[in-house]
């Protein structure tokens, strides 16, 4: 973390800097990492806090093994979201926004992701899953359980799905 930081201080607007190599190398930025980013920059903890918890981006826990993002925009929401979310968290053990007691899974609402028309959208770490049902939420938590990652929840839409895998690139 030390190196982080002396590696990317220039002035006190390095810290978002600072604290998105943090969470990309420790997975969160945790209240004790903010205090050494604190004593090492001379920027006060509680300035570093504020960022961690205005900007959506950044974790002050650590995730599960599968971070799942439930699309909750409007065309998804109106596409079933609210189950799928209801389906996820009953499979996974991890409510909104927090982590399953296996460590997992962390299961999230998210309000776009960008992908309107293939409702409703999960992300399950990199992948993203179009036209999801609950049954195929079930079986992509049974899939991650067992280590799969090979993505095979598709939409039936093979021409929507493509559309999906361009959104990604």
């Amino acid at each position: 973390m030390d190196q982080i930081v002396h590696e990317n201080y220039l002035d006190l607007g390095s810290a978002i800097v600072i604290l998105q190599q943090i969470q990309d190398a420790f997975g969160y930025v945790a209240p004790y990492m903010l205090e050494r980013v604190a004593a090492l920059t001379g920027i006060p903890t509680g300035e570093l806090y504020s960022i961690v918890t205005f900007y959506a981006q950044f974790r002050t826990e650590p995730i599960g093994e599968n971070l799942i993002q439930v699309c909750h925009g409007t065309a998804c929401h109106l596409a079933g979201a609210e189950k799928i979310s209801e389906v996820l968290e009953n499979e996974t053990g991890a409510r909104d926004g927090r982590t399953s007691p296996d460590r997992k899974f962390t299961v999230k609402k998210v309000a776009c992701l960008g992908c309107c028309s293939h409702g409703p959208v999960v992300t399950v770490n990199d992948e993203t899953h179009a036209k999801i049902t609950p049954e195929k939420a079930r079986k992509l938590v049974q899939q991650k359980r067992q280590g799969c990652s090979c993505g095979t929840i598709t939409c039936e839409d093979d021409q929507a799905q493509k559309e999906v895998a361009a959104v990604d690139e």
